[in-house]
Formats: C-alpha cells, sequence, structure tokens
C-alpha cells in the first residue's frame, strides 16, 4: 500500500466523482494499484481552479472501466471521502513545495515533469503535513471555541493529538468537519426556511443534514450536506419533507404536515437556497436516493412551482 496525489479538474474529460470515482487512463494503472487500501490526496492543478489540495479518500479497489478501452476507476471506499477544512495551498509559506518530487535539489519548485503527473506517489510525512493544514489535528477544540468571548478563560485541558489516519477515521472529528463546510457554505442560514437564528454567543442555530446518511453508504461532501434549522433537520431525516433533485424544488409530504406548519417553515418562492459556489450545491444522486429511500413515491406536492 502507499498514499499518492490524485489530480481532479472539473473540466476533465475523465468522469471523475470524487468521492466515489477516480477515472484515469493505462499509463497510471501501476501507480494506482499501489494505493489500494492506503489514503490519497485530492490536487487541483493550476489551470483548473485556486483550491489546490482539498481533499482526502481512501482507495478501495481498482477495475477496468466498463466500455472504455484503457480507462480505469479507482473506487472509493464509502465515507471516507472528507473535504479539508480550508484548502491548501500549493506552496509552503516559504515558496517550497509540499511534495519533493515537485522541488529541485534546493528546495525549490521544478516545472515540468512530476508536476504533469495526474498520479504521483506521496510519502507518509508529506501526507501528513498536508492533512495537518488542511484539517488541522486541534478542529474540535477550534469548533468548540469559535463563538466563546474574547478574552475569556480556558482552564480545558489540550485535547491528545491523534495520528493522521486515526483522525481521518474518527466519526466525532469528520462530524465536526463535515458540520463546519456545510454551515459555510449556506452561510450559517438554513437553506429551506432561509433563517439565520443565532444564540446570545452569536452561535448559530443551524445544523448540518447528511442527504444520504453515512450508514447508508453517504460521504462527508459537502455536496452531501444541506445546512437545516433543527425542526427542518428532523422533519428531513424522518421523511417529512425532500428536495427535487432535477429543480431543487422543496417538497412536502402533504399527508403528514399540515399546510399551516409548512407555510410557516419554508421560504417563499418553495426553492431550496443554494450556496454560492455550485461546486457546493447538493448532489442530484443523493437528492434522489433520499427522495427515493426516505419518502415513498406518490407522497409529496410542491409548495409552488420551482422556478
Amino acid at each position: 500500500m502507499a498514499k499518492a496525489i490524485f489530480l481532479h479538474r472539473a473540466d476533465s474529460i475523465y468522469e471523475d466523482e470524487p468521492e466515489t470515482v477516480y477515472d484515469f487512463p493505462r499509463r497510471y494503472l501501476r501507480s494506482v494499484e499501489t494505493t489500494i487500501g492506503d489514503w490519497i490526496v485530492y490536487f487541483e492543478p493550476v489551470k483548473a481552479g485556486h483550491r489546490g489540495y482539498f481533499a482526502v479518500a481512501k482507495v478501495r479497489d481498482v477495475i477496468e472501466k466498463p466500455g472504455a478501452d484503457g480507462r480505469f476507476l479507482a473506487l472509493m471506499e464509502p465515507g471516507t471521502y472528507l473535504p479539508f477544512d480550508r484548502d491548501v495551498p500549493r506552496l509552503r509559506t516559504d515558496g517550497s513545495p509540499w511534495e519533493s518530487l515537485l522541488a529541485d535539489a534546493h528546495g525549490a519548485p521544478v516545472r515540468g515533469g512530476h508536476q504533469q503527473s495526474a498520479v504521483r506517489s506521496l510519502p507518509d510525512n508529506e501526507f501528513e503535513s498536508i492533512v495537518n493544514v488542511g484539517l488541522p489535528p486541534d478542529l474540535e477544540s477550534i469548533e468548540s471555541r469559535r463563538f466563546e468571548p474574547e478574552g475569556s478563560f480556558d482552564d480545558r485541558v489540550e485535547p491528545f493529538q491523534r495520528p493522521v489516519v486515526e483522525r481521518l477515521e474518527r466519526r466525532p472529528f469528520r462530524d465536526v468537519a463535515f458540520r463546519r463546510k456545510v454551515r459555510a457554505a449556506y452561510g450559517e442560514r438554513c437553506a429551506i426556511s432561509d433563517l439565520g437564528l443565532r444564540n446570545g454567543g452569536g452561535r448559530p442555530e443551524v445544523q448540518a443534514a447528511h442527504i444520504k446518511p453515512v450508514e447508508c453508504g453517504g460521504n462527508d461532501t459537502v455536496r452531501n450536506g444541506i445546512a437545516l434549522s433543527s425542526t427542518l433537520h428532523w422533519m428531513f431525516d424522518r421523511g417529512l419533507i425532500t428536495i427535487d433533485p432535477e429543480n431543487y424544488g422543496i417538497l412536502i409530504s402533504h399527508n403528514k404536515v399540515p399546510n399551516e406548519v409548512s407555510q410557516r417553515l419554508i421560504r417563499p418562492g418553495g426553492v431550496l437556497r443554494l450556496p454560492e459556489d455550485r461546486k457546493s450545491w447538493p448532489h442530484p444522486a443523493y437528492l434522489q436516493w433520499h427522495r427515493e429511500n426516505r419518502f415513498g413515491a406518490g407522497d409529496f406536492t410542491g409548495l409552488s412551482t420551482p422556478v
């Protein structure tokens, strides 16, 4: 087993879905096969966008791509994909690359060569360095203190710093990372009611809801999340409300939710409030799963005709 960098760009001819599958040509087959059972870091090249290193996932298997000669698919282990809390720049603050493969003998960046490879090997120590910046070891502590008054006394003991891989597999850590990304994507406002309620200390009331639950094969990607108030989160999880995967219209279980209740809770227009960044919009496949598995055919009505 070995760790690696997988290059991903949204406008690629390869049909990647970073959360679940990585599409690549035969020339990288041997390199990708070494990652089976281990972790990879996703990287967005300069010409594709600004993100740099942006997520991790664990490779479960590699198969031939059906109907595409010379193409293969790296299948990600369900539930392992995790976007970074903050994207990691391509270079360190001193201008040197995170990856030794991309540096010359003096540590300066090199052009061409490995930099053009869609798959690059990544030593364990470099993997840890990148992940520790993208997903800080004390992320849970950072989140717990985020809304405390400045200058407040803190007598808590610093938490034990777990090894990187153990941290990536730990559910409480992943929940915090998921919650931070989803709430930030929606501006800490409920996507269904459009309310941005806060308590007296400024802590947002909005929660991060998985569209397809992790226990059902869902991932901790922002595209599998919606920011919802506690009441709407409860309704969403219990099959009282869903989202149309084609037009993001808000649909209600009309025989279970009184009309006066839905009118109070749903934003005018009856369409989901979407994040500004289209990359964070709910993925239609997750919404379709939710509609088919958390509800039932013919049990919905839209509040209005979505636009």
